[in-house]
């Protein structure tokens, strides 16, 4: 397995000297490809430097115990060490999700429970903003429909990292565990007796897909301009600023109606509609995966219910990691990376159990 670092070396040191020639930040797109992928190969030879460096050190304590008994305390204590950069170097050359260096679209939509579950999205939204902001990556809303109470019906973000991002750190990569129904326990406001009730809401996330990730069709695309309703400026309301595509071969249909001007509309309905593309051009090539593949997509199938916040015992649950805490009020105001971090593990056992079959 560690013999694919041999080809890695080559391929980083090339990037080091295109990464270098001043023509390659002329073109933003190319540069920041470049970037992710000279980090991504940086983490992994650092990783097996320092296995390598620890396994010469260990031989050597080794060798010198045979003459001086104190490097043989040394020699125990480099063991764990080196198993401890082994199992990292194993952790970062298992096969990753193309799409995981990628920056993030994600939906929050309200679902059983009205009202209620329009709160709760809410909740949902500023519980990834907070956790967002504290990794200094930058949300940006595309579209969003709110509530009567001050929630949301439906709101679509955009979450972007600054700069290239380590293996497995990019926005795509964390927050695709996101995906599928969260279920909420707690007394609504507009519960006059004190009872508990239960509510849900769905998060879809998809990669962001830049303009050479997708080829799109001009010919393909059905496009409905009308007046925006709900909240908004006075030119918001009162004018065919409103936009709905639809994308004819696979009926996908999207629609934006935050921005005042019909031009901006369309451009954020059109960086939805790449991003469902590609996801949906991702479902297709992993329904002719391996197993091993198909395991790892459905640990964000979308379809499953994923995750219970029971506000009166201030618990968070996952029922996909059995991830369990009493620190709800901490995860809903961002501290989301321990949960995460559950599903990241889990995900990463099931490839490394599948790379050992």
């Amino acid at each position: 397995m560690f013999e694919a670092v041999e080809g890695m070396l080559a391929e980083h040191a090339a990037l080091e000297q295109q990464l270098g020639a001043p023509e390659t930040h002329a073109d933003a797109r190319l540069a920041k490809r470049l970037n992710q992928r000279y980090a991504q190969l940086s983490s992994v030879i650092g990783a097996w430097r320092d296995w390598q460096r620890l396994g010469e050190d260990l031989e050597a304590a080794r060798e010198l115990a045979a003459e001086d008994p104190s490097f043989a305390e040394e020699a125990e204590s480099l063991v764990p060490r080196l198993g401890e950069a082994e199992e990292r170097l194993r952790r970062l050359l298992v096969p990753r999700d193309p799409a995981d260096d990628k920056d993030a679209i994600l939906e929050v939509k309200s679902g059983e429970g009205g009202e209620e579950s329009a709160l709760f999205a809410g909740d949902l939204l500023r519980m990834y903003t907070r956790y967002a902001e504290g990794r200094g990556w930058k949300v940006e809303v595309l579209d969003a429909t709110e509530s009567d109470l001050g929630g949301y019906k439906s709101v679509t973000v955009a979450v972007k990292a600054k700069g290239a991002s380590e293996p497995g750190e990019a926005p795509y990569g964390l927050l695709k565990f996101e995906g599928g129904v969260h279920r909420v326990q707690r007394v609504p406001v507009t519960e006059s007796q004190g009872r508990v009730h239960t509510s849900a809401a769905g998060v879809l996330v998809l990669p962001e897909a830049e303009q050479v990730d997708v080829t799109i069709d001009e010919n393909d695309l059905r496009i409905d301009v009308f007046r925006s309703s709900g909240p908004g400026g006075q030119s918001v309301n009162t004018t065919d600023s409103a936009v709905r595509i639809t994308h004819v071969p696979t009926g996908i249909v999207v629609s934006c109606q935050n921005e005042k001007s019909q031009l901006q509309n369309k451009e954020q309905a059109m960086r939805i509609l790449r991003a469902r593309l590609l996801a949906a051009a991702q479902e297709a090539a992993d329904a002719e995966a391996s197993d091993a593949r198909r395991s790892q997509v459905r640990t964000v199938d979308r379809s499953e219910r994923i995750r219970t916040y029971n506000y009166p015992e201030n618990r968070i649950s996952d029922h996909r990691t059995g991830y369990k805490a009493y620190n709800l009020d901490q995860v809903l105001d961002g501290d989301l990376q321990p949960v995460l971090a559950s599903c990241v593990d889990a995900d990463l056992a099931d490839r490394l159990e599948a790379l050992e079959q």
